[in-house]
Formats: C-alpha cells, structure tokens, sequence
C-alpha cells in the first residue's frame, strides 16, 4: 500500500472534497482521509446549495473547474433564481437537492480521479519537521495508527474538532447527529503555537412527511424555466420539480418554547462557542425579536425517495419534548412525528488570520486550513476554500506562483481576503455587500472572469475553455448585430406601446433601444423579424442572450466599477516585506502597529482593509515604501 503522497487532505467535507478533486487533477498525487466514506460532501444541515450570494460562489467554484455546480445540478429536485425583481448583481440561483443522491455523485466523482486515494480513518495528529528553522508538515497520524507522509496537508475538519452535541441538558461528543468526534489534532495544533477558539451551529428537528397535513400548507415551486449551475455541457435544468411549503409558527408556539429557555443550553451558560448571526436558533429570535408573535419556516423535501423533510428556520437546542410539543402547535404538523430532534453543535476553529490568502498557514510551511475550521459555516464558503487550498498546495510544491484571486475577481476573493485580513468574531457567511464590486462579480459572468484563469494554471478542461470561448464569442456576436442594426419608428411602435416606452420620431440602433427600461432582447426578437432570425440562424442560448442583455444595459455601471477597481489595484501591487517589523515605525498609530504586526499584510492594499488601520496610517506606509 502507499503509504507517501504529495498532498493528503483531511476531511471528506465539501471543503475536503474540492480540495482533493483539485490537487488531484492538476496532477498531485492525492490522499483523502475521512472518518465515514458514505457521507461525502454530506449535507449536515439544509439540504440545498446557494442562496444570496453563495449561488454566486457556486457558480465561481463551476467556473474554476471545481464539481459543486455539476453534482448539484445532477441532484436538484427545485431550482430558483432569487432577487428576480433586483438588479443582475442580486441575482443568486438556489437549488433544492436530494441530500443522498448529492453524496453518492461525490463518492463516484471521487473514486473516478486519477492520482486521488481514499482511506477511511480519523487523523489525530500531524508529523512535522524542521526545516532551515520553519516548521515544516510532512504528514498525518491517524487514530488506527498509520502514518502517511505527504509534502503538504490540507485540514478541512468541519464541525468535528472536539465537537460536542446539545439538547437541552444533555450534551455528548459528536461531530453531528450519528457521528463520532475528531479528538486530538486541536490540542496538537495548540502545541505548534496555533491559537484556537470554540464555534457554535445548529440544525432542527427532521420530520416525516407522512404525518404532514400538506393540504393546509402554501406550496412554493421553483422556477418554471429552471437555470442550472454548471457552465459546462455535461448537466441539465431540472425536472419534475418538487415544492417546498411555507409554514409559521404562531404566539402559541412562542409560549410553549420559551418554557424550555431555563434547561436552554444557549441560555444557561454550557455553550460557549459563538452562533452564526444570520442564521439564528428559533429561541435565539424569541429573544432577539421578542415583539413578533410569528416567524415564517420553510417545509423542504430532502430528497426523491424519502419521507424526511426538514424545517428551515427552526433550529433549536432546547429540550426534545419541548420541541416536540411546540412542533404540534405549528399549523399543518399538529400530528408530525419526527425523526431526530433539532441540537446544537460546538466545535473548534482556528481564527483565519493565522492564515496567508493561499489558505496556507503562516507558523508551519505546507500546512492548509480550508472550511469551518476557518471560522467560516455554508457548504459553498466550504467548498470555494478547499478549491483554493488544493489548488496553492498543487502550485507550491511545483514552484510555481500561488493562485489568489483579487476582490474585484471573485467572491472567493472577498471571502478569503476578509478570513486572513479581518478574522472572524463569528461564523462567517457570504452576502452581497460585502463585496465592493458585486456588479463586475455577478453570477451569470463567473465563467467569463474566471474559466480562463482556471484554465493558465490546468485545472479548468480544454472543453471547458472551448465552452467559454464559444459564449464569450456568442455574446460579442449578437451586441455587436444589435450596435449594427438600425430600426425605423414603423418597425418598432407597436412593440414600444405594449411596454409603455415612448415612441420613436426617428430611426435608431436596436443596441440604443436595448438601454431602454422595459425594453429586451425577447420583446425585440419577436418584433424585429431580422434580429430573431439572426439568434436562430447562429443558434444563440438564452445564456448569452441574457449576459449581453446584462452586458448592454448596465454597461456604465460595469465601466465604472472597473475603473474605481483599477485605480484601487495600485496598492495591491505594492508589497510588504515577509518580516517587517511594524513596530519600528513611530509614526503608526499604536493600533495600527499592534493590528499590522498580528496580521501581517502582505500589501498596503491587504493593510488597508484591516480594521483600526487608518487611512492616515496608510498614508505612512505609502510614504515610507517610496510611493
């Protein structure tokens, strides 16, 4: 058996699982370590992938040559683009999946990769060496006792370091429900200087459809003309679309939970790690929105051929009969039996600023850190930073240059940049505003910013590069027919008067009457003869309709943002030395000082945005590196 690889990765998690497809397919000979075999990419909690800006990460993760899009796509069972009635910066596809049919595609993505190993086992230590005085990782300890040897490791841990179960009063090691802890491997980081620190998630109780009375519940259905995820070829929308429902709790639910506050772990001091803000226990609103006498859930199938639904917006730790019984109150599930009650989860992370923006951590050379480890919670946070990690990992042990993707680049560069330069105070999740340029980032352009990218450094296909040529040629095609192409007031004032557009008094360019509101590429097509006849004689998609749709109307916008981007792209070029000392300049600020000095920025741009440096203290650092 082979016992040395070039890069093992711990975790079979959507972090683990990128990253391992990643370093496997630019070449590394790879090794996966993961407690369960049959529960890869597992989805833990809601059984769905995207959302306001995660479907963005997604599609980035696609558009990389990572598999999220693809094995999604293969197992969607609703598909829905969010924020329609917003600008195509706030678009975000979100899909239904089947939870076990996503986990089996995994599985036999990954048996399929050549140079990726699978071996079942927990790693509770790492073998280290010391190299030109730097700490260098040079493979794992497992809790069998086999050692593997690997020039570089990828921790990708999820919720299973020390991770410990609660409900109500009763608490037991876990990292989820049926699922032993990871002992061990914290404590040895801890003694390689590594500081650590104690998160908390959550999830609700599962219930059988069996005993739902469906009749009484609002269906929600996904899109009728569903998009998919992947760019590639290899996928399709999804069909025979099953509904979520909506349901709501009421006053009367409220007062049956708040009897359990008193045996409340949350509230009663045992947990200590810190919740996710944005995604807060059902007695966590109780408290925070005290006024409401009601809260909306969401009933979601988890899968084609299972009774199991789950109820988004209800998780909890409280007591299982109080759960239970509030549960019964709930309009629509007065007779629901559950499979497992809903619990709390705490478990370590490693605050990311510990990390470079390749993910590889500063105190041991080759060592990587992808997912919640990082602080982070979402499948798609998860698996944007396990590519990212296999990738560098790949690259630096062929000397070549790391991969980090810029702010203005990518979701994943946002995500990433604000991990390693502002830390986390708790679990981290992606949205919209916190990218500066979401209108250069959006969903439907991820192929166009960063397949070719992908492709430079191997990972994105030949075919995929053809697939976006191909729409990158299609796009420039049609608005470059539609700059071309006059249009008489004749032609086009029946058309004008069905979307309330003023007439026209003289000829003009469909392009020009493309950057009227109310005005599209399909209410043209069917009044314009020669327009419909050009898509159907060049077999243009509704993909690329749509991106030089987006392309035309929000052409000064986009032009704009560039510009503010490249004109910001200056500090990012200036760099700092590894080993600055930032304490020997006095005309810092002694925040600035002692923040620059823990981070440890590796350009005035990264320094710029650590919290407490001021733009008065970038102004010394600009003076003082000669710009």
């Amino acid at each position: 058996m082979i016992t040395e690889y070039d890069i093992i990765v711990v975790g079979g998690g959507h972090a683990g699982c990128e990253a391992a497809a990643a370093a496997a397919n630019l070449g590394s000979r790879t090794l996966l370590v993961t407690m369960d075999m049959t529960k890869f990419a597992q989805m833990s909690c809601n059984p769905a992938v995207g959302g306001v800006a995660k479907g963005q990460i997604v599609r980035e993760i696609d558009a990389l040559g990572g598999y999220m899009g693809i094995i999604t796509d293969r197992s969607t069972i609703q598909f829905r683009m969010l924020n329609r009635s917003k600008g195509p910066a706030m678009w975000s596809p979100r899909a239904q999946c089947d939870k076990a049919r996503f986990s089996s595609l995994w599985r036999h993505t990954l048996e399929n990769i050549p140079n990726l190993y699978l071996w079942q086992d927990s790693v509770v230590g790492l073998l280290t060496d010391q190299q030109e005085g730097k700490t260098v990782v040079c493979g794992v300890r497992t809790r069998m006792g086999v050692e593997f040897r690997a020039r570089a490791v990828i921790l990708t841990n999820g919720t299973f370091l020390n991770g410990l179960m609660h409900i109500g009063r009763c608490h037991a090691e876990g990292g989820r429900a049926g699922d032993a802890a990871s002992l061990g491997l914290t404590e040895e980081l801890k003694k390689l200087g590594f500081e650590a620190g104690r998160m908390k998630t959550g999830t609700p109780a599962r219930i059988d459809a069996r005993t739902v009375n469906f009749e009484v519940l609002e269906p929600q259905y996904g899109d009728e003309s569903p998009c998919k995820f992947s760019f590639s070829d290899e996928t399709e929308p999804a069909k025979n679309q099953l509904p979520c429902y909506l349901v709501y709790t009421s006053k009367e639910v409220h007062d049956i939970l708040r009897t359990g506050f008193e045996d409340s772990p949350l509230f009663n001091g045992t947990i200590q790690g810190i919740g996710p803000r944005y995604c807060p226990s059902i007695e966590d609103k109780l408290r925070t929105f005290a006024e409401k006498d009601s809260h909306q859930l969401f009933l979601e199938p988890e899968g084609r051929d299972t009774n199991e639904y789950y109820l988004n917006g209800f998780s909890s730790s409280l007591p299982w009969q109080v759960q239970i019984e509030a549960l019964h109150k709930i309009h629509g599930l007065e007779n629901a039996h559950i499979y497992r009650s809903g619990y709390a989860i705490e478990y370590d992370y490693f605050p990311p600023t510990q990390l470079k923006h390749t993910l590889e951590t500063k105190l041991v050379d080759n060592l990587y850190f992808a997912g919640q480890i990082n602080g982070t919670t979402g499948y798609e946070e998860a698996g944007a930073q396990g590519l990212m990690a296999g990738i560098n990992a790949h690259l630096k042990l062929k000397d070549k240059n790391p991969f980090i993707l810029r702010r203005d680049e990518a979701y994943i560069g946002v995500l990433i940049d604000d991990l390693v330069t502002k830390g986390v105070d708790e679990p981290y999740r992606m949205f919209t505003s916190r990218a500066e340029y979401r209108i250069l980032l959006r969903q439907d352009n991820a192929d166009l910013r960063l397949t070719p990218i992908s492709y430079k450094i191997g990972l994105a296909t030949e075919k995929r590069y053809a697939i976006y040529k191909q729409k990158k040629s299609a796009v420039e095609s049609l608005i470059n027919f539609v700059r071309t192409q006059s249009i008489t007031p004749a032609e086009i004032q029946d058309y004008l008067k069905t979307v309330n557009s003023a007439p026209l008094t003289q000829g003009k360019k469909l392009y020009d009457l493309l950057l009227r509101n109310g005005i599209t590429f399909k209410g043209l097509s069917d009044a314009v003869s020669r327009l419909k006849t050009f898509i159907e004689e060049n077999n243009i998609s509704e993909e690329v309709i749509e991106e030089a749709e987006i392309q035309i109307k929000y052409k000064g916008y986009i032009e704009r943002e560039k510009y503010v981007a490249d004109k910001l792209l200056r500090l990012e070029n200036i760099a700092i030395p590894a080993n600055f000392d930032f304490n020997s300049m006095q005309s810092l600020t002694i925040e600035a000082r002692q923040k620059l000095s823990r981070i440890h920025p590796s350009t005035i741009g990264q320094a710029s945005r650590i919290p407490g440096v001021s733009p008065a203290d970038v102004n010394v650092l600009l003076i003082y590196f000669g710009r």
